[in-house]
């Protein structure tokens, strides 16, 4: 298994800049992609953007496309989300996600989530 802690989460203004961390731990040879989702209470957990292990390709969810950038540290075992431009819209939870591979199986490992809020 995969052990995930976030950091660097806080209150910025709009327009602010955060830089949020995951620090992965354990059967890390085994991970082939990390994610950042985000949850705001009531709602479903959303996928933010993610990030291709090996060859750091890279997704992002539409809204953040321009404003957030995922990188990957291998020789750290870490992961990054750096976040232009806030928007209060941006308040939420945000999760590191690692997926694992295990045979034929893929297994979802979560972080306990770190809290972005986005207020004048």
């Amino acid at each position: 298994q995969v052990h995930l802690v976030e950091s660097g989460g806080g209150l910025v203004q709009p327009g602010g800049s955060l830089r949020l961390s995951c620090a992965a731990s354990g059967n890390i040879a085994s991970i082939y992609l990390m994610a950042w989702y985000r949850q705001v209470p009531g709602n479903e957990r959303e996928f933010v953007a993610a990030i291709v292990r090996s060859d750091g390709r890279t997704n992002y969810e539409d809204s953040v496309k321009g404003r957030f950038t995922i990188t990957r540290d291998n020789a750290k075992d870490m992961v990054h989300l750096q976040m232009n431009g806030l928007k209060p819209e941006d308040t939420a939870v945000y999760f590191c996600n690692a997926k694992l591979e295990d045979g034929f199986d893929v297994i979802d490992s979560w972080g306990l989530g770190t809290q972005v809020t986005v207020s004048s």
